[in-house]
């Protein structure tokens, strides 16, 4: 059965793919047991879960017409239990094994011949847990979107309910219409322009070559802490939480030898664009914020407040304005012009912005699976050509998870970026 066109940022997702720029995001996330697991029986449950889901059964099929368009179609050879896997960890020859194993499950490439998506089941975790490693193509959908189509696999989560079509519109005027063309190419024109001024020399301290590699990093930070400095200081959770990332660059920097004082590191943040409950199944539906991150201010009060204003003035121009809705521009470019492209130009990602820090939405309610509670997740954002290091934030329960990626070859050692959060954190909460 045919499926719905992939929007043109979609197409240009696929484009980017290559061996060493993998376009999936990830999530490592953690269940502690009620008792022994059993895994042939945790996997069967899985794929009978992941069959029910129409987003999971179907792989993007290229299209003559438009050129360079592709439709998501259903296909005829899946079977779910194909697309997940069990692995048992041991723990004698790495500190920290699920890090150590999932970097290498990550740098995998999905096969952009079948659906796109994978689990893989880890067994073998000290203290009762096992974790549930999830690969989602970008092309699949975006970061909120995600965690829709993830639920299906949890106890007792309702999915949202597609929209009905909507109503076929009244005739609309000729002078209406080139109205509403005219006004398309002027946003389009005024993105464009924005992001002609914000574009910098590729000069980036957090730059990195071509690589396979990948490195993980998990760290987890107590939300009523950081909802203590927001009390102290104001602003939001989220501008707390860059903030602190904004301390752990800085001390990160000084560690590899490079200047910090007086530099920033412009962070792309992306915003869902997305409406209600029927729109959370669909592809990316995104725009975004760039805010220079005060790598270079030592005091942590003053790099929060720095944050504070920056988000401000995003928040104020709206996620339709500026460098920063470069998806946007994107979902509007021709699905050819990213066939012929997509890929050259995101080797220009560094003059635009130095890494990647998105937010995954989860809900406030406890997660189980087969009545495991869920205890910790850890999401992950792809990395942009050129980069170093992306950054994916998760609130879950009374804690925030962040998942650090980093490039294999610029950064051959993520653990001194995840202390560098810790200590931000506790430097921000001593002046608080």
């Amino acid at each position: 059965m045919a499926g719905s066109p992939l929007s043109a940022l979609d197409v240009a997702f696929l484009c980017l793919e290559s061996e060493t720029t993998p376009m999936h995001m990830g999530a490592v996330v953690t269940f502690t047991a009620r008792g022994a697991v059993d895994p042939a029986a945790l996997t069967a449950l899985l794929a009978q879960r992941a069959a029910r889901l129409p987003k999971l059964r179907q792989r993007a099929r290229a299209e003559l017409f438009p050129p360079g368009s592709a439709s998501w179609s259903d296909d005829p050879g899946f079977v779910a239990s194909d697309h997940i896997h069990h692995v048992v960890l041991s723990s004698l020859y790495e500190p920290d094994p699920l890090a150590a194993y999932a970097s290498r499950w990550i740098a995998e490439p999905l096969d952009t011949s079948r659906p796109l998506w994978h689990l893989t089941l880890v067994t073998g975790l000290p203290h009762g847990k096992f974790a549930l490693l999830l690969k989602l193509h970008h092309a699949l959908t975006d970061g909120a979107g995600a965690y829709a189509v993830a639920a299906g696999l949890l106890d007792g989560v309702k999915l949202p309910e597609q929209r009905r079509p909507a109503p076929i519109p009244a005739p609309r005027s000729t002078l209406d219409t080139v109205k509403d063309a005219l006004g398309t190419v002027w946003d389009q024109a005024g993105i464009a322009s924005s992001l002609v001024r914000a574009a910098r020399p590729p000069l980036s301290p957090v730059s990195a070559p071509p690589s396979a590699e990948r490195r993980l990093g998990f760290v987890r930070l107590p939300l009523t802490e950081l909802r203590r400095v927001r009390r102290a200081h104001g602003g939001t959770t989220n501008d707390v939480v860059l903030a602190v990332l904004s301390g752990a660059l800085r001390e990160w920097l000084v560690n590899r030898g490079q200047r910090a004082d007086g530099r920033t590191l412009r962070a792309l943040i992306p915003v869902s664009v997305r409406g209600r409950a029927g729109e959370q199944l669909g592809g990316n539906k995104l725009s975004g914020y760039l805010c220079d991150l005060p790598v270079g201010e030592d005091d942590p009060v003053e790099r929060l407040r720095a944050v504070r204003r920056a988000m401000t003035r995003n928040k104020a121009a709206g996620p339709s304005r500026g460098a920063g809705a470069l998806p946007l521009l994107a979902d509007r470019v021709p699905p050819l012009l990213h066939r012929l492209g997509t890929r050259t130009a995101g080797q220009a990602a560094p003059m635009l912005f130095d890494l990647v820090i998105t937010t995954v939405p989860l809900p406030p309610a406890r997660l189980s699976l087969d009545g495991a509670r869920l205890a910790e997740v850890y999401p992950f954002v792809p990395l942009a050509p050129r980069h170093a290091v992306g950054i994916a934030v998760a609130t879950y329960r009374d804690s925030v998870h962040i998942g650090l990626q980093a490039n294999g070859a610029a950064v051959p050692d993520v653990g001194s970026l995840r202390d560098a959060v810790l200590k931000s954190a506790a430097r921000l909460l001593d002046a608080s």
